[in-house]
């Protein structure tokens, strides 16, 4: 299956202090070119994030679209992930929230 950029996804996610692992969300963030032939996605973090806050952190607004249950934020913490990681498909960013985490994304990268 290959996945698209600004997609949502569902990975295992580990634990840094045990063995353990939580399934959470995660935004797909790399172009659909990388991802069909290196069959690995480039992710970014989404989070309720109750307690914290990050640079550039961006609110979704569409949560219906994005498949998300609760208000959620994507935050500008990134890894690359095998496909064969991913257990299911979310949804997909509304076209608004796709323009603000791409200008998040130039923020970040000036580029």
């Amino acid at each position: 299956m290959i996945y698209e950029k600004f997609e949502l996804v569902v990975l295992p996610f580990p634990f840094s202090d045990s063995l353990d692992q939580k399934k959470r969300p995660a935004l797909v963030v790399s172009a659909n070119s990388f991802n069909s032939t290196a069959k690995h996605i480039v992710v970014g973090m989404v989070t309720t994030a109750k307690r914290s806050q990050w640079p550039l952190d961006i609110a979704i607004s569409d949560l219906d679209a994005a498949g998300l249950a609760v208000p959620c934020i994507v935050r500008m913490k990134f890894f690359t992930a095998d496909h064969r990681l991913i257990l299911r498909k979310l949804g997909r960013l509304s076209p608004e929230d796709q323009q603000r985490v791409q200008s998040g994304l130039s923020e970040l990268f000036a580029i």
